[in-house]
């Protein structure tokens, strides 16, 4: 059996994806969604997947690189119709428009009575001034995000007085995604649980030297022992996605309450490893693969 890992830049996870698949006897390639053809000529319609004769069975997305609004659509498209054509496709199309969109990740974990802080999303840089100005008489920071974003970047506060980004500013893009800053419950950190097929499998905490804690911007990974609280906050809020697997990043108040800041669906997990004794990538490997078989 031959798969492709989709993905344009396959580092230390694709790699370690590689090993993984090899390990069960399955030979995989890199592949760049970009690189696809819809071939809609046909009565039956055909992906062309390079260095593919035939459709795969399944496929494992590692990557979806971003690009305008249509390159982004196109690029979901395949995996879509991937799935109308019987590929088993991991993470699902579905999952990760769900969670690459932070807006909708919130909305869904409010629906699911998973707790997250507050949230505000909107266009209109009146309405973001005006709920800063809310957040400030009520003793609040605010924190604003790309709405498509990883691994911290363009996360900032908002600092008193300081003025809103302008629409189309780096980061912001037009949408205003406004957040509730929690302030963790000693030195900066949060925590990273992983979650396969509706199983807690690993976690850390993250310490960072400032309020971002994401081992891309210099967080540091401490091994953990999960308590019953995380564990299942975690699995709630995969349950609220619907995902085969995911990264949930959970924060822990002063109060002592937990919330969920981001749902990710397609997680690093190289700072994870580096304190679990197991192999992360054969987990996800085998989870796939047993899914595919219908075990």
């Amino acid at each position: 059996m031959k798969i492709p890992i989709f993905t344009d830049e396959p580092g230390w996870q694709g790699a370690q994806l590689q090993q993984a698949f090899a390990a069960r006897g399955v030979e995989t390639k890199f592949v760049s969604l970009q690189a696809c053809l819809l071939d809609l000529s046909q009565p039956k319609p055909l992906i062309r997947i390079p260095d593919f004769d035939e459709l795969p069975a399944a496929a494992f997305v590692r990557g979806i690189a971003g690009g305008t609004l249509q390159q982004v659509i196109t690029r979901l498209n395949v995996l879509h119709m991937l799935t109308k054509q019987g590929v088993r496709v991991y993470n699902q199309p579905q999952a990760i428009e769900r969670t690459v969109d932070k807006a909708m990740t919130s909305f869904l974990l409010r629906m699911h009575g998973v707790p997250t802080p507050a949230t505000w999303v909107c266009e209109s840089r009146a309405q973001a001034e005006a709920l800063c100005e809310n957040a400030l008489a009520n003793q609040q920071t605010l924190v604003i995000k790309p709405l498509f974003g990883s691994q911290g970047q363009g996360v900032r506060k908002l600092a008193f007085g300081e003025p809103m980004p302008v629409p189309m500013q780096q980061y912001v893009d037009g949408v205003y995604y406004l957040q509730q800053f929690i302030q963790s419950a000693d030195m900066p950190h949060d925590y990273r649980v992983f979650v396969v097929a509706g199983k807690v499998v690993a976690a850390m905490k993250r310490q960072g030297d400032t309020w971002v804690n994401n081992v891309a911007t210099g967080g540091r990974c401490c091994s953990i022992v999960l308590t019953e609280a995380l564990t299942q906050l975690a699995l709630n809020a995969a349950k609220a996605v619907e995902i085969d697997y995911c990264g949930v990043d959970i924060i822990q108040a002063l109060s002592g309450e937990y919330y969920v800041l981001e749902v990710n669906s397609i997680p690093a997990w190289r700072g994870l490893q580096s304190v679990t004794d197991f192999n992360i990538a054969q987990v996800l490997v085998d989870d796939l693969l047993e899914k595919l078989n219908g075990s």
